[in-house]
């Protein structure tokens, strides 16, 4: 029998959650280099359009101080956009919720702005539902360094899986040779220069 969370990424078992990457949220994000964020994030979507992953954004109320989603994602990703109307947790909301398990992936690729709470509650939730959660952390953001360290602590300490979108990247090409390899290769080159 084969032990889930063991398995590799593929484009067949994981699902990508864009939770709250919301321009005035973004603003106060001091873990990395603002232009640096914004290229893994962008680096991180095109990878799921690249090889057809399903994916859900979602925002904390748009129309308020968060402001609205990055016009990046919505570029790359579509215009839906689950607005949650208050829930911090996004995991909380039965919409988004429902749009995981609607896509039969048992694998979240998951990351948010901020990271101790738009990714790390969700994450901790989705693994306590018996998910395998992938948590992207330079594709995320929060206040500052010392933030982002407690939160992978804490992420890690309940099961979720720490990753970056590079390495989230390499395990879903598996191998130069495959399909989309040279257009994830491409993708890479893209984001990391």
């Amino acid at each position: 029998m084969t032990n889930r969370f063991a398995e590799r990424l593929t484009p067949e078992n994981a699902v990508v959650a864009m939770i709250d990457h919301q321009t005035g949220l973004l603003v106060s994000c001091r873990d990395l280099d603002v232009h640096l964020t914004r290229a893994n994030i962008r680096g991180l979507c095109q990878m799921a359009k690249t090889v057809g992953l399903p994916s859900v954004v979602t925002a904390s109320m748009p129309l308020g101080p968060n402001g609205p989603i990055m016009p990046d994602i919505l570029e790359i990703l579509g215009e839906e956009v689950i607005e949650r109307p208050g829930e911090i947790n996004a995991w909380d909301n039965p919409e988004f919720r429902q749009a995981i398990e609607t896509s039969g992936r048992k694998k979240i690729i998951m990351a948010g702005i901020v990271t101790d709470v738009c990714l790390m509650f969700p994450a901790i939730s989705a693994v306590a539902d018996g998910y395998d959660v992938y948590a992207v952390i330079d594709a995320s953001g929060t206040w500052n360094k010392t933030v982002q360290e407690v939160s992978m602590h804490r992420m890690t300490q309940a099961g979720v899986k720490v990753a970056t979108w590079a390495s989230v990247l390499a395990e879903i090409m598996h191998d130069w040779r495959s399909p989309k390899g040279m257009e994830l290769g491409g993708v890479l080159g893209e984001h990391t220069s």
